[in-house]
């Protein structure tokens, strides 16, 4: 949403969209979950008296719509885009199916996964993990507001301590908030590493791919030298 309050930024989506591009034109296998607290979240649509379940589904019908923003403008960028509902709605995207989207990346395409989970009571974290794990990716990467994982919020607490590298079981005992404790596992079941590094900054994708940057790597252990 940019410096909106709410909505879509046009700005802000080209310059996600710029960094993405990029990546794809690296030669990398590129697929994407894109969240929606830009335009409605669950939790706070259940707090303010929506059934939750109602809420959830509310929020991912959401993400449709950024993906679909997503596909648009990285299509004006020539690159092929694929948006994959776990929610079939066959009029506006493609429904989920693991093979076929298997198929769209080995052709070059690049495939943004919507709608979650397609089930209430799990977040885009989670959906992210899942999809991680289901395409086989070398790596799951968030892209966030910060440059990597604080132990506190680094806008409230200045001195709030950065770490560069995690295992799985730091960020869960630790309670570090940086993804949901189900993402966490999912990941740490199947052994994928997860990179948190701040979207806002130009080129930050690249680099992280690259494994330059600034950013934090969650793993199954810290390094020996640690």
């Amino acid at each position: 949403m940019g410096p909106k309050e709410f909505g879509l930024d046009s700005d802000t989506v080209d310059q996600i969209a710029d960094q993405i591009a990029k990546v794809h034109e690296m030669g990398v296998q590129v697929c994407l979950v894109i969240g929606a607290g830009n335009i409605f979240r669950g939790l706070s649509g259940a707090s303010a008296g929506i059934e939750r379940t109602s809420a959830d589904y509310m929020g991912m019908l959401a993400t449709v719509i950024n993906a679909l923003a997503m596909q648009s403008i990285l299509e004006g960028k020539n690159i092929q885009t694929r948006v994959m509902s776990a929610i079939p709605m066959s009029t506006v995207c493609e429904p989920y199916i693991r093979r076929r989207a298997v198929r769209h990346m080995e052709r070059g395409r690049l495939v943004i996964f919507a709608a979650g989970t397609g089930n209430p009571f799990f977040t885009t974290d989670t959906a992210a993990s899942l999809r991680a794990v289901e395409m086989d990716c070398d790596a799951l990467l968030k892209g966030t507001q910060v440059d990597g994982v604080y132990d506190a919020d680094p806008a409230l607490v200045p001195n709030a301590k950065r770490y560069d590298q995690l295992s799985y079981q730091e960020v869960l005992t630790q309670n570090l908030r940086v993804m949901d404790t189900s993402a966490i596992a999912l990941a740490r079941e199947n052994d994928v590493p997860i990179l948190v590094f701040s979207i806002h900054k130009p080129g930050a994708f690249a680099d992280v791919v690259n494994g330059a940057g600034t950013f934090t790597i969650i793993s199954q252990e810290r390094s020996a030298t640690e």
